[in-house]
């Protein structure tokens, strides 16, 4: 008999140094995992053993679900019948942690926000992380933490990931590219291109605030104020709006570029014009007093929780009336109102009296804000 005989018609149970062997393999899988360094290095991002640590200890151990768990190069899930969403974006805001946030809230919400103004209800979301040698593994557990933190606020889970490390000097810390799965729960069609004259423009909220939280923080500013980030998870908000208002025409966060890039944006796709009232637009004492020392207008300023939304002129009520309903709307306005001509362009009534053109700016005034 050989000897793969003899092992595979085998019933006795095994030798007290096989049960060993089995004893100690079964506790190394139960055993916790713990990263053992203080600062990542290169052997981190090399697919070996210190990436397996890196991702059991911290990621697995921060975004632990169902869908993650197998730690495959997929997640897989089901889907009902109907449309999906899909939308990606990368983060490289400086510094990593701010008033009111940090890059890992900031790209959950990021990500979250970009599915539910488009209509869906976000889903699952994806994270891969671009790691400098030397990043602190305390700060990475703190940035993975609101991650999970606001994963969670959004209702939304994280299944699946991918981390990079390059060398020191070749990034800025930690960057963030993260995916977003969201489904369609509508039949109806959304977009800016879908505006009409008699429409009505509102925000959710004062505008401006993450931008100049940013730029506070850096201390290229010589001004303190008790100012935050406005970074939020926009889906519930979006729900209540939609569910209330049949009459909703389009939505977009008013992220990179401000509100006045999304209404350009509005004029252009529908050939229409947008008027603005200054005076109606929600601006926090704060933000425009550091607007006015930067030489910008705040709404050319990015927000990471506000939304604008395009409605149905006869329903402007109801639709001001769900977003402050909802604890992330409570002071949103009603700030302009489409017409018809000049077709393309956006106006600034202003709160002297006069008209001035919004334009496209041609640079971003206030880079790596998100």
């Amino acid at each position: 008999m050989s000897t793969s005989e003899r092992v595979s018609t085998r019933t006795d149970r095994p030798t007290d140094r096989e049960q060993q062997v089995l004893d100690r393999i079964d506790k190394a899988r139960r055993r916790k995992p713990k990263v053992r360094e203080e600062r990542i290095t290169l052997a981190h991002g090399s697919g070996g053993k210190a990436t397996q640590t890196l991702v059991e200890a911290v990621f697995l151990d921060a975004f632990r679900n169902p869908l993650l768990e197998p730690l495959e190069d997929s997640a897989s899930f089901p889907v009902d019948a109907g449309r999906m969403a899909l939308t990606t974006d990368s983060y490289v805001v400086s510094p990593l942690f701010f008033p009111g946030g940090c890059i890992g809230d900031l790209a959950v919400n990021g990500t979250v926000n970009d599915l539910a103004v488009a209509g869906a209800r976000p889903l699952h979301l994806t994270a891969g992380f671009i790691l400098e040698e030397g990043f602190p593994v305390e700060d990475l557990r703190r940035v993975v933490t609101s991650m999970a933190a606001a994963a969670d606020a959004a209702g939304i889970r994280i299944v699946t990931g991918d981390t990079k490390v390059v060398q020191r000097g070749k990034a800025d810390g930690c960057y963030i590219n993260t995916a977003g799965v969201g489904r369609y729960e509508h039949s109806r069609e959304l977009g800016v291109a879908t505006a009409r004259p008699g429409d009505v423009v509102l925000v959710s909220g004062p505008v401006g605030e993450h931008g100049i939280t940013i730029m506070l923080e850096r201390g290229e500013l010589d001004i303190e104020a008790d100012l935050e980030s406005d970074t939020a998870p926009l889906n519930g908000l979006v729900a209540s709006l939609l569910d209330a208002v049949p009459g909703v025409r389009a939505m977009r966060d008013a992220t990179r570029g401000g509100v006045a890039t999304i209404l350009n944006e509005v004029a252009r796709a529908a050939d229409v014009s947008v008027t603005v009232h200054e005076d109606a637009v929600p601006v926090r004492t704060e933000v425009r007093g550091a607007s006015e020392l930067l030489g910008i207008d705040p709404l050319y300023v990015a927000c990471e929780g506000r939304l604008v939304a395009i409605v149905d002129g006869e329903q402007a009520d109801d639709a001001l009336a769900a977003l402050r309903a909802h604890p992330l709307g409570a002071e949103a306005a009603v700030i302009g109102r489409i017409g018809d001509d000049p077709p393309g362009m956006v106006l600034l009534n202003t709160a002297f009296g006069g008209t001035r053109i919004m334009d496209l700016l041609v640079g971003d005034p206030l880079p790596r804000i998100c």
